[in-house]
């Protein structure tokens, strides 16, 4: 589809016909986009390409999608490859609106004819796309299929949750995606962002060490996760975040899914953001609303609930149950996907430390790919997330941000225990925020550590 003059295409659909401003202003952007700047190591639970399928890159708004694009191509790059075999295009550039697929297809034809002979000579490496805001495109799914099939062309995906969500993917890649998703920054990509060197061993820190990690611990849990928020004052951080959120509202879901209800919408977003951890009940909140003189359906409270989950806004976990129905009948536990946005929407004045932590260890454990349920047991005690993880182990998780009080070591301790009854190959697990919150004593098979320790023990772990 090469040609070799800019207006001697001779295609009589004009809907495949780039016009010569359009190829110019095309190459030309990928001309600009050739070496990455350095950016801070995003850390991914397992693998991020699989062979014959799109990597999708999922997640929240201003999380962090386009720059991890950036750095896999810069990994391909330092490893090699020749940068015009790894082009990234941003299809949100004003310069290129109005694109369809077949025009682009024949825009990615050009390009790679053009780019052949350096692919033979980097021993027939393949073309390799990074494709931005790709859901700008009508029809983006066939040429994604396409370049796959026919090209052999390894193919990057990122775009705005409005348009790029988990269930869209699986139907209109048809198996053809591989999804990575990407949460705020955790604590140690936090670390990092801001120039610190991780400890090498977390469990083995010096006093002095482990002082200044705790104090940026509990900065990062106030401040969150958000790239653009970090190092920002609480005032200029607050205004950002309610953005977010309010952009997240109007476009993934109001605009989106044409949500006329926008009160109910807000004052359900406002509660699950402001109240982290919190059993939520649509039942209830139903109740709550009507009685608040605020007309909503049951069935359009589901559908909101529904739809900031898409979002990627809010998270939820279901009741650790034997059946589907017994799931269903118990309350949810609810949390935002960044613990900055606690204190931005709860009014109380309350510190919220707690919640946060919680908070922090749920998305930590969505960061690592494990599935996560809360448990509650015959007993009636309850313990805050068992995660099964990706290797196949489970893992019973109490978040206390403080145990130093007998009183509350032991009712911490016991719900543990319990649960440890019902799932018996389990590891036990008590997290606090600080060293000196750990309690004194405790008992022989549960594992207590501060939960920035655990954190950052996996990233130890992980490859960046």
């Amino acid at each position: 589809m090469a040609s070799s003059g800019d207006d001697d295409w001779t295609r009589t659909d004009s809907a495949q016909v780039p016009s010569s401003q359009l190829r110019r202003t095309f190459f030309a952007r990928l001309e600009e986009v050739r070496r990455p700047a350095a950016l801070t190591p995003r850390r991914i639970a397992g693998r991020t390409v699989f062979a014959g399928k799109a990597t999708a890159v999922i997640g929240m708004r201003r999380a962090g999608k386009t720059t991890y694009l950036h750095q896999l191509r810069a990994e391909r790059i330092d490893a090699g490859a020749p940068a015009e075999l790894v082009p990234f295009v941003s299809l949100e550039d004003e310069r290129l609106g109005g694109l369809e697929a077949p025009t682009l297809g024949a825009l990615i034809d050009e390009y790679t004819d053009r780019h052949r002979a350096a692919a033979f000579e980097s021993a027939h490496t393949p073309m390799c796309w990074f494709l931005d805001e790709i859901q700008v495109v009508p029809g983006w799914e066939r040429l994604v299929r396409r370049l796959l099939d026919a090209d052999g062309a390894e193919v990057f995906l990122s775009g705005s949750s409005a348009a790029l969500l988990s269930r869209e993917i699986a139907t209109e890649l048809r198996g053809r995606a591989w999804q990575v998703l990407m949460h705020p920054f955790g604590f140690d990509e936090a670390l990092r962002h801001r120039g610190a060197t991780l400890p090498e061993s977390p469990r083995l820190m010096r006093r002095a060490e482990r002082a200044d990690v705790e104090t940026a611990f509990v900065e990062w849990l106030g401040a969150g996760g958000f790239p653009e928020a970090q190092g920002l004052d609480l005032a200029t951080r607050r205004r950002l975040l309610t953005d977010y959120v309010d952009v997240a509202l109007l476009r993934d879901v109001i605009d989106r899914h044409g949500a006329t209800n926008v009160v109910g919408l807000r004052w359900l977003a406002r509660q699950l953001l402001a109240n982290a951890g919190a059993m939520f009940s649509v039942e209830k909140f139903h109740r709550s609303l009507r009685s608040g003189g605020i007309a909503i359906a049951r069935d359009t409270v589901h559908q909101h609930l529904s739809w900031l989950e898409d979002s990627f806004l809010v998270r939820t976990v279901w009741m650790e149950a034997a059946s589907e129905r017994q799931r269903m009948v118990n309350p949810r536990k609810a949390y935002p996907v960044d613990s900055g946005l606690i204190g931005v929407f709860d009014r109380t004045g309350r510190a919220n430390t707690g919640h946060a932590l919680e908070t922090a260890v749920l998305i930590e454990l969505e960061r690592r790919g494990s599935e996560v349920t809360y448990v509650r047991t015959a007993e009636g005690f309850e313990v805050d997330f068992l995660a099964r993880h990706l290797d196949g182990t489970a893992e019973l998780i109490q978040v206390c941000a403080d145990a130093t009080d007998a009183g509350t070591a032991a009712r911490e301790l016991r719900a543990l225990a319990a649960a440890g009854q019902a799932f018996p190959t389990a590891e036990q697990t008590l997290l606090t925020l600080e060293h000196r919150g750990l309690p004194d004593q405790v008992p022989t098979g549960v594992h207590a550590q501060p939960a920035y320790e655990w954190i950052l023990n996996a990233a130890a772990e992980a490859a960046y």
